[in-house]
């Protein structure tokens, strides 16, 4: 094993084994802030990873088969074969899917909404749908549900519903993929303070208008995406012994160590909030390490893509292409990637089984008893 390859072991470890120890005192005072009773009401934050359909929606571009061949079995707006992680995590607490906060028909906004929209970043953070723009989308929306509620008419959610919904932010792997497409890995290392600060802000603006549960994801493998993988490389010396980029593995292990001390200064600071953090590298990276565990047979390989192996992308001719239908592998469930971005089905089913565990958060506290507590 290379030095490097230990390393990124190393550290990936440290933080997965910090998130797996609270002390008591810790553990006994870790308690979602939820009504008797209540409806569990989330709202998600985010990129694609998270979008339901906000950007088909937003740009009226209506996402063709196979898109969700596996589940729906049409097409959703989502960019997978089926279901995505939150879709599973809204499932664990009995609750239907976020409807889209764009989405004008069709939508059923009792149990919260989804702000995430595909290619989302927190930087610029005024351009659309940076995460600020979603956190104010957050608002406006708040404030009109409140506003109907006190003219006597019908409104999603009423204050205490607000007050006590999880309120889910999973964004960063844009910014981090974009600064190591445009800079040294050193100096997009050094990029990641404005990124963080804005999921900061996004957190203190949302408690500053009474949020109080927060669960907040870090980022994924980013060096075992075929989109970068299939990227022309001069050797093989950047891949770790399972086939991935080294660089990108490594800035997302500090994006997301940052990250993980980041939510530890808000969880200080905010001490009537709960505020959990979820390291997702090591889960997102097992699915390739030990793929054959979750009976994947193709863990770099992409399903709906072009190209033929290695990795099956092709960035000119991608799953929404014509011919995409007739392209795309038989098989979604063996494979980890969908669309050499986002993960199939199946991948998302075993991150969302991970997340419930509790095994790599901090606090160690299980998803599913939101407002059962």
């Amino acid at each position: 094993m290379s030095a490097a390859r230990a390393a990124l072991l190393a550290l990936a470890l440290a933080v997965t084994t910090v998130l797996a120890l609270p002390s008591e005192a810790t553990a006994a005072a870790n308690r979602f802030s939820c009504r008797a009773g209540a409806r569990p009401v989330v709202f998600a934050f985010g990129d694609s990873n998270t979008d339901t359909g906000g950007m088909a929606a937003a740009a009226g571009w209506p996402l063709m088969r196979p898109e969700g061949r596996a589940f729906f079995p049409r097409p959703t707006g989502r960019f997978c074969d089926g279901r995505l992680t939150i879709d599973f995590l809204c499932e664990s607490l009995n609750i239907s899917y976020l409807s889209p906060y764009l989405k004008a028909l069709g939508s059923n906004y009792s149990n919260g909404a989804n702000f995430a929209i595909a290619g989302a970043a927190t930087l610029p953070r005024d351009v659309r749908f940076a995460l600020h723009i979603q956190v104010m989308q957050f608002l406006y929306f708040r404030d009109r549900s409140l506003e109907l509620i006190s003219q006597g008419l019908n409104g999603p959610i009423d204050a205490q519903g607000f007050q006590n919904a999880l309120y889910i932010i999973d964004i960063g792997q844009n910014d981090v993929n974009a600064l190591l497409d445009n800079y040294p890995y050193d100096q997009a290392v050094a990029k990641f303070p404005p990124v963080l600060a804005e999921i900061k802000d996004a957190v203190q603006t949302l408690y500053s208008n009474g949020s109080r549960n927060f669960w907040i994801h870090g980022t994924g493998a980013l060096g075992c995406l075929p989109q970068k993988l299939a990227i022309p490389r001069k050797n093989d010396s950047d891949l770790d012994q399972y086939g991935c980029l080294k660089t990108y593995n490594r800035a997302a292990v500090t994006f997301n160590a940052a990250l993980g001390s980041l939510c530890d200064q808000l969880r200080s600071q905010m001490k009537d909030a709960m505020i959990v953090y979820t390291d997702l590298f090591p889960i997102k990276y097992d699915l390739i390490a030990n793929h054959t565990k979750y009976g994947f047979d193709k863990p770099l390989m992409t399903c709906c893509g072009n190209g033929g192996p290695p990795y099956n992308y092709d960035p000119k001719k991608g799953c929404q292409s014509p011919g995409a239908a007739l392209a795309a592998c038989d098989d979604g469930s063996k494979f980890v990637s969908w669309d050499g971005v986002h993960l199939t089905q199946a991948a998302n089913a075993a991150v969302a089984a991970a997340i419930l565990s509790s095994q790599y958060s901090k606090p160690q506290i299980m998803f599913d008893q939101f407002c059962r507590v």
